[in-house]
């Protein structure tokens, strides 16, 4: 009786695998993520540019907008419920961030064959773009249990 899970139960696996990434992601809480949107293959995440979070310059590191991007990727790729790391990232920051910035990035599957998936990760502020990213990962054979069904 257990044939393809239907569209409905791809969600929930997505947004469980999603809620127990978060919860065990000390660095994603530090940067204050919140999930906004869960689909296979897709996330949608917000947070808020601390004060902390500068360079000398006093912009925005830009290691926060990539780390923030990356948790975007690590959300979205594996939320078909197997294991997935990255083992290609590159960005382009294309805006200068500051502290009260409220970002959002929008991650989205490309391609996903059985080993690898390939994603885009827009990042922006007030609708404008602010960062491109782009990240491979590599699908493991391990699945995460509470993705299971």
């Amino acid at each position: 009786m257990s044939g393809s899970p239907t569209e409905a139960e791809r969600h929930e696996r997505a947004r469980r695998v999603v809620a127990h990434m978060l919860a065990h992601d000390p660095f994603s809480q530090w940067l204050g993520v919140e999930v906004l949107h869960v689909a296979p293959g897709a996330v949608t995440l917000r947070m808020t540019v601390r004060p902390e979070m500068a360079n000398g310059f006093g912009r925005t590191h830009g290691g926060v907008t990539y780390s923030f991007a990356d948790s975007a990727l690590a959300f979205a790729s594996n939320g078909h419920g197997r294991v997935a790391v990255s083992v290609d990232t590159q960005i382009a920051h294309t805006r200068a961030v500051q502290a009260g910035d409220v970002l959002e990035a929008v991650a989205v599957e490309e391609q996903l064959t059985e080993r690898l998936g390939f994603y885009r990760v827009q990042v922006t502020s007030a609708g404008a773009p602010v960062a491109l990213f782009r990240g491979t990962v590599y699908r493991t054979t391990h699945h995460h249990p509470e993705g299971d069904s």
